[in-house]
């Protein structure tokens, strides 16, 4: 129904930077927000960024806000991660995410039905 195939990821050295990559295709109409979630090893799984496409509100995590941007391309179809100012404590798998049609806040990490496969981000002290 909806396919997101994430890219991007890679090893860097703390503070330098990432941009990641997720290509969406499908019914993306059926689709009303973006995500970023990450899971680092032995943690739990978190939403990092999110954009709502009706509204194009954004959300950033405490730990993320002011080095991560999201954003979309103008044709709609493919959403980013600009990662600045890498640390390591942001190694992790990172994944791309759509949820549905819904009224939750964009904070909310409720309504995510597809994921992308993944893409691996290590940041080295």
């Amino acid at each position: 129904q909806v396919r997101l195939v994430e890219s991007g990821g890679g090893l860097v050295q703390a503070g330098n930077s990432l941009r990641l990559s997720c290509v969406t295709s499908g019914r993306t109409s059926t689709t009303d927000g973006m995500g970023w979630f990450r899971q680092a090893a032995g943690k739990e799984r978190e939403l990092v960024a999110a954009i709502s496409l009706s509204t194009a509100t954004t959300f950033y995590a405490d730990s993320v806000k002011g080095r991560f941007t999201i954003s979309r391309d103008n044709a709609q179809n493919t959403v980013y991660l600009q990662m600045n100012i890498l640390k390591p404590e942001d190694t992790a798998v990172y994944y791309c995410a759509a949820r549905g049609l819904t009224f939750a806040p964009v904070s909310s990490t409720v309504g995510y039905l597809y994921w992308g496969q993944g893409t691996q981000v290590t940041v080295s002290s």
